[in-house]
């Protein structure tokens, strides 16, 4: 149990209605809907299906724990017509942290997935992470989102149960590759998540955000080679962020939330895998982080703004120059 845990908002309770209507109406949203031997329900946003900006939507959603809302618009990147994602929440630490972040990694024989959604909040992956927001989930039924280019079988999907301690049919995928529509979509989504996460990583206390509004453009599907690189810079190139904050305290950690304030700042992602021999490891993960931020500090009344767009190199790793 983690000490003054939250139990009035269920994360997985929230997120299953997305899920149901996804269901429901797959074949509206270029999705495919699978129930396997064991009862565990999987639904295809991208890996033998199209997928689309509505499937992109409700995965979205569902990874946020039906906690934050995301809407599309079109803007400009130079004179460039780029489509935006635009999210927000007013649960900014349950839902970013608590569901949307990528926190657990699944392994099962060949299987592998990075695992994000509310299912992490009933096994707790990682603890730390519900320990420092005081939050677990206590319901019959995960739903978990998975970034892969293959579904899982039953095996994965009863680990997966094993792991949250609940039965199998009540176990919830929805999976896409990263480089699909709902793939670009969904990672693109994460723009607030990397600011809170962000914020988490240099232990400030993340409850004391109160609201938090993001908007990203929403990369290209450039192929399996680039998705990672493209789908990671439209957040660290261009990715803008309001947080709504009672904590006079964030002065003091404003020049380091931005992305470019890494050593690694200054390419496309691609590039910079490549030169540390992709090696995840060598890279400075404060580059993992939204490229300008706004913060409005309601007990004093005061407005910070940190970081800045780069649009050039958003639309060299976009394949646009």
């Amino acid at each position: 149990m983690v000490k003054g845990v939250l139990h009035v908002l269920s994360v997985n309770e929230l997120a299953l209605e997305i899920f149901e209507n996804l269901a429901e109406y797959a074949e509206e949203f270029n999705a495919a809907y699978h129930e396997l031997d064991n009862g565990a329900r999987i639904i295809d946003c991208g890996v033998s299906t199209r997928g689309g900006y509505a499937a992109g939507r409700a995965f979205t959603e569902i990874c946020m724990g039906g906690l934050g809302e995301v809407n599309f618009r079109m803007a400009n990147i130079k004179d460039f017509p780029i489509p935006f994602i635009d999210v927000f929440t007013d649960f900014p630490s349950i839902s970013c942290l608590g569901a949307q972040k990528a926190g657990w990694t699944i392994k099962h024989n060949n299987y592998f997935a990075m695992g994000s959604g509310p299912a992490r909040a009933l096994p707790l992956k990682p603890k730390h992470t519900y320990e420092v927001i005081e939050y677990e989930d206590d319901f019959d039924s995960a739903v978990i989102a998975l970034e892969s280019d293959h579904l899982p079988n039953g095996e994965v999907m009863e680990k997966i149960a094993e792991d949250c301690h609940i039965d199998v049919s009540n176990v919830c995928a929805v999976v896409a590759p990263t480089a699909s529509i709902v793939g670009s979509i969904q990672v693109a989504g994460r723009c607030v998540e990397t600011a809170i996460y962000k914020l988490n990583e240099l232990h400030f206390d993340t409850r004391k955000v109160v609201a938090a509004f993001g908007c990203a453009p929403l990369p290209p599907v450039r192929g399996p080679k680039l998705a990672m690189g493209v789908t990671n810079d439209a957040t660290i190139y261009h990715g803008r962020i309001m947080l709504t904050i009672k904590a006079p305290e964030i002065k003091d950690y404003l020049e380091k939330i931005p992305s470019n304030k890494s050593k690694g700042y200054g390419k496309p992602f691609n590039e910079i895998f490549k030169e540390a021999g992709y090696d995840f490891y060598k890279i400075d993960t404060s580059l993992f982080s939204p490229a300008e931020v706004v913060i409005n500090e309601i007990s004093q009344g005061v407005v910070y703004h940190c970081g800045a767009v780069n649009p050039d190199v958003t639309l060299k790793s976009f394949g646009l120059i």
